[in-house]
């Protein structure tokens, strides 16, 4: 959510921040909706303030037994609860209006944040490790998976229907090896706090964090009015809400393990092949909440915990800097992880980490009140894949890969495999 007193005194620099996502200007609608809003205030408490004096007036006039006065001063009583209500509800209407609309817009990018349509406008940030040369061509995940025996597409889509699947045997074990490293690293050595959070959230969290009302479409709901979460960060995100911390209590930083549902809705016809885009998915999350003079560092703190996740798995990655037309709704900046695939010859996002300013904080009602001050402010957050658990293994997979369809398991991840070297049929 954007702050309107930052509109009313720069609206130039609104409609500029906006110009940078190729929005067209919103100050003069805003503001005038902020005027109605603010004029309707104005005539409630004018009302209020009149009938006020006048309840005062009527006490006198009956003590002296003056009826026709008495009368008189009831007789405008009334006609001010009609102003009263008439006003209340013109401005409940218009702060209705101007809260739609602000809460329809994207959040304003940073400065250093390249102007571009689309990823093809992003910029490399820095990459590591160089890609492996096979000496035979490499198969696919899906490939090596069927292969195994233990990645099945077919009889999930018969229970559940497409982009759904079955993982068993090693590969099942894999997936939660990675998770169990992935937590432990981030709880162990990067001072995050492990949160096993609900999967089911309201209107409100999901508002709060920005899915809500613009994507509305592709999230799941469920008959009683929930939705399940596609990501971590937004119940771990809501946990600030609707509350006044205290100074020390920053920056907090957050991790969970959770399944993650997505409908798609956007992406029809992309990455319908394997386990890049489902819509179940496992994902362990970071979330860091800030004051506002620290947000910037935590984004690099953040990313560098993420790039710690694949070096170690030995999977080679490149860090770009997203263009204003390819990043996400709430965010001010995002780096992206993009992990090397084989069979595709290119990197692909593995993970996704940005800093939304006081954009869901707005939102959310989440502020600190700093030592010695009075007035609370709204805090920063941050999210972050540490990583993306399925598309982890499908890396490993790739990239791990022997001209025998098995697949190497990288060190790290040998102890959470009872000491398994090679996943094999």
């Amino acid at each position: 959510m954007h702050d309107i007193r930052l509109i009313r005194e720069n609206p130039e620099a609104f409609d500029k921040g906006l110009a940078k996502r190729f929005l067209e200007p919103q100050s003069d609608e805003i503001l005038s909706l902020d005027r109605e809003r603010r004029d309707a205030v104005g005539r409630q408490q004018e009302a209020e303030t009149e009938r006020n004096a006048l309840s005062k007036q009527i006490g006198q006039a009956k003590a002296k037994g003056d009826d026709d006065e008495f009368n008189r001063l009831r007789a405008e009583v009334d006609r001010l609860k009609s102003v009263l209500e008439a006003s209340s509800a013109d401005a409940a209407k218009f702060e209705e209006a101007l809260n739609q609309h602000l809460a329809g817009l994207p959040n304003i990018p940073m400065d250093d944040v390249p102007i571009g349509k689309d990823e093809a406008d992003n910029q490399q940030v820095r990459d590591w490790g160089a890609p492996r040369k096979f000496n035979y061509e490499p198969k696919d995940h899906v490939d090596l998976g069927e292969g195994l025996g233990q990645l099945d597409f077919e009889r999930a889509a018969a229970m559940s229907g497409a982009r759904f699947a079955v993982l068993q045997g090693g590969l099942a074990r894999l997936e939660r090896a990675l998770a169990q490293f992935m937590l432990d690293l981030h709880t162990s050595e990067h001072g995050f706090t492990e949160v096993s959070p609900p999967y089911l959230v309201r209107d409100e969290a999901m508002f709060g964090t920005g899915q809500l009302p613009k994507f509305a479409d592709d999230l799941f709901h469920t008959d009683d009015d929930r939705w399940l979460i596609p990501t971590a960060e937004v119940p771990l995100t809501n946990l600030f809400r609707d509350t006044i911390h205290a100074d020390g209590d920053f920056p907090a930083r957050l991790t969970a393990y959770t399944p993650c549902f997505r409908a798609e809705a956007g992406s029809a016809g992309r990455d319908t092949r394997g386990l890049i885009r489902m819509h179940q998915f496992q994902k362990v999350e970071m979330v860091c909440v800030t004051k506002a003079e620290d947000s910037e560092a935590e984004l690099e703190r953040m990313t560098k915990c993420a790039e710690e996740i694949l070096r170690r798995l030995e999977l080679p990655y490149r860090v770009m800097l997203l263009s204003t037309g390819d990043m996400g709704f709430g965010a001010r900046k995002t780096y992206d992880l993009e992990v090397w695939l084989p069979s595709q010859k290119t990197y692909r996002e593995i993970s996704s980490c940005s800093n939304c300013g006081d954009f869901q904080a707005r939102r959310m009602n989440a502020r600190v009140r700093r030592d010695g001050e009075k007035k609370p402010e709204f805090l920063h957050t941050l999210n972050g894949s540490g990583v993306a658990v399925g598309r982890a293994m499908l890396a490993v997979m790739e990239n791990h890969q022997n001209e025998d369809g098995s697949i190497t398991i990288p060190d790290v991840l040998r102890p959470y495999m009872g000491g398994l070297e090679v996943l094999s049929a």
